[in-house]
């Protein structure tokens, strides 16, 4: 895997993925920055989100769950001194669809936080890393 990452100015960067895709990141005003973009920790997040989300949406739709949508809401929290590391990070999945059976979500999710999600996996080495869920009819 590569990547690339451009100084534009300030503290705001371009990224560019192997794959092709380019993001912005900045900083709030505060530290220099015009908040052109989210800052590089708020991708972290993100970029875990998206990893587990993707396991949880494959694992259910192999176990033939009726997903019609889904979305996560995180929160975290960071250490106080330098270096500021994730110290906890909690997901909240929000997963709607018809007959979707709780324990079929729940081991989905449990996969892919204990197995499958590179991202999360490594930040729980820092960070203590929880998760729960809702169920909602389609």
């Amino acid at each position: 895997m590569k990547a690339r990452l451009k100084w534009v100015d300030g503290v705001c960067f371009l990224g560019e993925s192997g794959s092709g895709h380019a993001v912005v990141m900045d900083g709030a005003p505060e530290g220099g920055g015009r908040n052109l973009g989210p800052r590089p920790m708020e991708l972290l997040l993100l970029g875990t989100a998206g990893c587990t989300s993707y396991d949880v949406i494959t694992i259910l739709k192999k176990s033939r769950q009726q997903v019609s949508d889904c979305w996560v809401e995180i929160e975290a929290e960071r250490a106080e001194e330098e270096p500021k590391v994730f110290t906890r990070i909690h997901f909240h999945f929000v997963v709607t669809g018809r007959d979707l059976k709780a324990e079929t979500v729940e081991r989905a999710i449990k996969l892919s936080a204990e197995k499958y999600c590179s991202a999360s996996i490594m930040l729980g080495k820092t960070a203590e890393i929880s998760h729960d869920f809702e169920l909602r009819d389609a």
